[in-house]
């Protein structure tokens, strides 16, 4: 389950604050099926501190609707349909001003970036494994550091491919460990697509727009669809610490290690000695409800 509220804030299995809070949410001011006033109140009835309006072409401020805080964002794209040609969609966050990036004519997906970037703004490839990315693309685009992991909608949808993690191993294999978000890209509103994923960032309630994308850019935050879950780094051994699972999986560079995988009732901690081979290393813990976290990567060479 995902953290519960104690007090005003939101505590993790150390002591510090979490926001819960989702990156990619569509409402009518594109293709969402809910006004930004209705979206916020889903999001926040089901304990989300915040969530970023991320319309098609449509800039949202920063701001608070239904009481909830709102982080500004937009999505643009690429508009191809074919893997093979490219199909890249880009979540632009924490934007200072409307970057102002036409619908058409199309622009390529570096020109996005670099305009996300000029108005002070953070870029995501939005759900690689959707769209068919190749793992060459988070090198071609190398100012995104972010990529989703997990995509509701994708699932949700009419793809059927909301899990990223092959995309993003792959371009760890690269040599470009990404920061791993899982969002929900909420459109419909059907009880599949929304309040389904969240980033769990690690900041003061009160944080601001800024200090809460400054701590997503530095990876205090774990990805989740409601399992706890840390990794961290202890000698020579990788440690994770969760709330209760029934599987925790580890992911490098390696095609398989001995303890990769660990199943079981109620686990809550794993050990792994780390072997000579691995580079990089993340986790993945999925609870009784089959939900899963996801850590971001810890490099090891």
């Amino acid at each position: 389950m995902f953290l519960q509220n104690k007090g005003k804030t939101m505590k993790d299995l150390f002591g510090k604050n979490r926001l819960k809070i989702n990156l990619h949410t569509h409402t009518t001011q594109s293709d969402g099926k809910k006004t930004p006033e209705e979206a916020a109140k889903i999001y926040k009835d089901a304990g989300y501190d915040a969530i970023a309006v991320t319309d098609h072409y449509f800039f949202t401020e920063e701001g608070s609707l239904s009481g909830l805080k709102i982080l500004s964002g937009a999505e643009y794209d690429t508009e191809m349909c074919c893997g093979r040609e490219g199909v890249y969609h880009i979540v632009a966050l924490g934007c200072e001003k409307d970057p102002e990036i036409e619908k058409e004519p199309r622009l390529p997906a570096e020109t996005i970036v670099e305009k996300i970037l000029a108005v002070g703004g953070t870029p995501v490839l939005a759900h690689p494994a959707w769209s068919l990315n190749q793992p060459e693309t988070a090198l071609d685009l190398s100012a995104i550091t972010l990529t989703e992991i997990h995509n509701s909608v994708s699932d949700a949808g009419e793809s059927s491919r909301p899990y990223s993690g092959c995309f993003a191993d792959l371009v760890a294999c690269l040599g470009k460990p990404m920061l791993l978000l899982a969002t929900d890209d909420t459109h419909y509103y059907k009880g599949d697509d929304e309040t389904k994923n969240a980033v769990m960032v690690e900041c003061a309630e009160d944080a601001t727009e800024k200090e809460i994308l400054a701590a997503i850019r530095a990876g205090k935050f774990y990805a989740t669809q409601g399992p706890e879950v840390h990794i961290a780094r202890e000698g020579d051994e990788i440690v994770v610490r969760s709330s209760p699972v029934c599987r925790i999986s580890l992911f490098s560079n390696v095609a398989w290690a001995e303890g990769y995988c660990l199943r079981g009732e109620g686990l809550t901690e794993h050990r792994h000695k780390i072997t000579p081979r691995e580079k990089f290393i993340r986790a993945e813990v999925t609870d009784a409800e089959g939900k899963v976290g996801y850590t971001n990567y810890i490099v090891l060479k």
